[in-house]
């Protein structure tokens, strides 16, 4: 396996994970938190799909699905375009509903499809490319990426454990 199929590979069980925690809920549903402060699947699943297209876009020098393809505009959120959702507190959490699952899911896909679009067509030495060089040691292509694949599995089980509490009401 090359490390461009590892990365589509990872991509793809984020990708999973996000259909099976937010498929067919009703926008009640996914804006549902599990307690006070808490963060909902229409959250958790908006940042991990904010943060891999900012990340990813970052790192390809391309634009972002969210402004680019009008998903800022069908989602309408009372957010600034370039929000990601890094270090939102209660209000902010709050403030991310989504209509539909399939608009969430939606976003998500075009999201990953341009992500394995990039990743499938990388070389081992494009991993070794610096991406950022305000942190010591230097981060390259292949740390952001992990960094981006293990936020985001972390968010997408977290949404899959709120898929859990909902279902039980």
């Amino acid at each position: 396996m090359t490390s461009a199929q590892l990365l589509t590979d990872g991509f793809g069980r984020i990708q999973e994970v996000v259909h099976a925690a937010a498929g067919g809920l009703t926008a009640r549903r996914l804006a549902h938190r599990p307690a006070a402060g808490g963060n909902s699947i229409a959250w958790l699943v908006w940042h991990l799909t904010r943060v891999q297209d900012d990340h990813v876009a970052d790192a390809a020098g391309t634009g972002q699905v969210w402004i680019e393809d009008g998903w800022a505009d069908r989602f309408a959120l009372p957010l600034d375009p370039s929000d990601t959702g890094y270090g939102h507190g209660y209000d902010e959490v709050a403030a991310v509903r989504v209509e539909s699952a399939d608009l969430l899911t939606g976003y998500h896909d075009a999201v990953h499809d341009r992500t394995v679009e990039y990743v499938s067509a990388l070389t081992d030495a494009d991993l070794e490319r610096v991406v950022d060089r305000t942190w010591d040691p230097p981060v390259t292509l292949a740390v952001r990426l992990v960094s981006v694949l293990s936020d985001d599995l972390q968010h997408a089980g977290q949404a899959a454990y709120v898929r859990g509490l909902v279902d039980r009401d």
